[in-house]
């Protein structure tokens, strides 16, 4: 069963998903991107879709956190400006929502889009020795030209017309609820506009190589927003020096939110393989 969790990090009521089972083999941390809330990763209407019971049904206890400025912390933006308030109140809300439950053999990060500058810096985190490793979706070291200047003209305020292109298309390989907005959350916190222009060009070939832990990096076949030939891939896995392993997964059938279309249970198959492959467990 999924339940919605609020518990109080330093005073910021931070809420998430959880779906819990009794004797985990680890923890998967599923961080969502901008636009969206925990409901991206258990997408309503659509159980065959969702990671939470995926990851379940597998044997994880899965936390999807809505992320520092969105759901219940949105009303306390002064206590996420900086990174490493973010990166405590995130790893502050999964240590309270466990609690003392069991969580196997530790923590695995699973990160889409704007969730990947979060993740990143928490799997670059020296002082846990509970982590496992790291999945990566939707994002990228290089945009698509188009894309940039689409993004260009993006503000909190104002999303122009291409931009649902970017993110939505090709439609067909979405259900139509999906398109309508059965995720969508209106707003975004402040300090994001500055992570996302700092994101691509400065934040992640700096956090990638104090990354410790097994990467895996995923790509959507028809990502519209980065690039992602083997130029742009190639220098992506560079980044991760430090990784003990680096494996790339391209998703065929996926665009760019990759957890909400038609192959969505295939992709998260392959996040739990992964997942599994880090703790030793033989899969197949």
């Amino acid at each position: 069963m999924i339940q919605p969790r609020l518990v109080i990090v330093d005073g910021v009521p931070m809420s998430a998903l959880v779906a819990e089972v009794p004797d985990p083999r680890a923890v998967i941390v599923a961080i969502h991107g901008g636009g969206t809330t925990a409901l991206y990763f258990d997408c309503p209407g659509h159980p065959e879709s969702s990671l939470l019971r995926a990851g379940a049904a597998r044997g994880y206890t899965v936390v999807a956190l809505d992320r520092p400025g969105y759901g219940s912390s949105a009303a306390y933006p002064e206590a996420m400006a900086e990174p490493g308030q973010r990166v405590a109140l995130a790893y502050g809300a999964v240590d309270k929502v466990l609690n003392e439950r069991p969580r196997g053999a530790g923590l695995f990060l699973m990160a889409h889009s704007g969730g990947c500058e979060l993740a990143l810096r928490m799997a670059a985190e020296t002082q846990r020795d509970d982590l496992l490793g790291v999945e990566l979706a939707g994002t990228g070291r290089r945009y698509h030209p188009a894309a940039r200047e689409i993004l260009k003209a993006t503000t909190l305020e104002h999303r122009p017309a291409g931009m649902r292109e970017l993110l939505w298309h090709p439609t067909e390989l979405y259900p139509p609820e999906v398109l309508s907005g059965a995720t969508v959350y209106q707003g975004a916190p402040p300090y994001e506009t500055q992570m996302v222009l700092n994101w691509a060009r400065q934040d992640f070939p700096a956090i990638a190589p104090e990354v410790r832990v097994p990467v895996q990096f995923s790509v959507a076949e028809h990502e519209k927003i980065w690039l992602s030939d083997q130029p742009a891939l190639e220098e992506i896995a560079s980044l991760f020096s430090g990784a003990p392993n680096f494996r790339l997964n391209e998703q065929r059938g996926a665009a760019h939110n990759i957890s909400l279309g038609h192959t969505a249970a295939d992709y998260h198959a392959s996040v739990l393989e992964f997942a599994d492959t880090c703790i030793g467990v033989e899969t197949g």
